[in-house]
């Protein structure tokens, strides 16, 4: 019940921080493209759709990966590639693959 309860009060307090750019995003997901599609849909079961993902999700996704939080299947991967992403990265590429359609 304490777990519901803390993931509960982080996703209402995640939407403050999403604040990314679109644009930005898109120009910033070209390294992204080669597990997760052209639009963030990927062809490769192994590689979650970002596409239409909820931009705190996604954004708390890429904070894990960096602080090396999450571990398993791609993580070592994954946080390879946001090691050098700037919290405005992050931000902006949570904006963009929110922005997308499913």
């Amino acid at each position: 019940m304490k777990q519901w309860i803390v993931a509960a009060l982080l996703a209402a307090a995640l939407p403050a921080f999403a604040q990314g750019d679109v644009r930005a995003g898109a120009q910033k997901a070209a390294s992204c493209m080669a597990c997760h599609g052209a639009e963030g849909k990927s062809a490769v079961p192994l590689y979650p759709n970002l596409a239409g993902q909820h931009a705190p999700y996604l954004l708390h996704s890429l904070q894990a990966y960096k602080k090396g939080e999450r571990s398993g299947g791609q993580a070592e991967v994954m946080k390879a590639f946001v090691a050098g992403l700037s919290d405005q990265d992050m931000d902006d590429l949570a904006a963009y693959y929110a922005s997308l359609q499913p």
